[in-house]
């Protein structure tokens, strides 16, 4: 449940920060990532009434060790641009909740406890839920044009 609710916690606060270089004029895209974390905030508030009268260790986020650099379902800045369609943006929600699935059925596999392996089954479940709300969100969703990341007047920084 800890792993759960790091995830989570990392996830709305990534989701924020992607809404960053979409702000000038990609309100669709900027909604759609607010959607995401306001997802994410109501599972965390989820998992932290099932955890109710269970004391769990607290963590400052740099003592909290993933796998991987960061958490399962926190998308990667890299993976994102400024011109990022609502098509890209699913597709990257959909590889961080499949991301979040494939950490849960890990977390059953390697563990004997049955009321871990019980919660990481559930928590995979719910996880495969979203990816197959996602997919078929995505299957809605038009594909960009080939040259969807062409800006003819890029912005740039100055220091």
């Amino acid at each position: 449940m800890l792993a759960y609710l790091q995830m989570r916690k990392l996830g709305v606060v990534r989701t924020g920060e992607l809404t960053g270089p979409l702000r000038l004029n990609r309100a669709q895209e900027r909604e759609l990532f607010r959607r995401m974390a306001n997802f994410s905030r109501m599972h965390a508030d989820a998992v932290k009434g099932r955890a109710a009268g269970t004391e769990l260790p607290h963590f400052k986020p740099w003592e909290f060790q993933w796998k991987d650099a960061e958490g399962p379902e926190v998308a990667p800045v890299e993976r994102t641009h400024y011109l990022m369609t609502p098509y890209h943006c699913l597709q990257l929600a959909l590889h961080n909740e499949r991301r979040g699935r494939d950490f849960y059925r890990e977390v059953s596999a390697a563990n004997t406890d049955a009321e871990v392996k019980r919660l990481a089954d559930q928590m995979a479940e719910e996880e495969q839920d979203h990816v197959l709300v996602l997919e078929a969100w995505l299957a809605r969703t038009p594909e960009p044009q080939p040259d969807w990341d062409q800006d003819l007047d890029p912005p740039t920084v100055a220091d």
